[in-house]
């Protein structure tokens, strides 16, 4: 079954598209640009001070919306498990752990 997508792809807007440096790596030339999270305790850029190198975070990711995929959970009972695998499979969504509890009729 063929998904419908649309004709427009929505623009993930960044909001800093600018790489992050290393905390005064401008400053020596053995140091490259690169950036580490500066782990020491005395460091103010690791502090996060006011008026320091901005550091990665989750805060700075687009707003593309992450898509669940439903899991397939032991604690589901075989026939709710099969309905569940079989609506998925009609939303097109992929499930983890699908054959959780699915036993064919050879086994038992």
């Amino acid at each position: 079954m063929a998904t419908l997508r649309p004709l427009v792809k929505p623009k993930i807007i960044r909001e800093r598209t600018k790489k992050f440096v290393l905390h005064q790596s401008d400053t020596y030339v053995k140091m490259n640009l690169n950036w580490q999270k500066s782990r020491g305790i005395y460091s103010r850029a690791g502090r996060r001070l006011r008026d320091q190198i901005l550091m990665p975070s989750v805060d700075y990711g687009g707003n593309k919306k992450p898509t669940p995929s439903p899991e397939d959970t032991p604690n589901v009972s075989s026939k709710n498990s099969k309905a569940n695998v079989e609506r998925a499979a009609q939303l097109a969504n992929r499930v983890t752990n699908l054959n959780a509890r699915l036993c064919s009729e050879e086994n038992e």
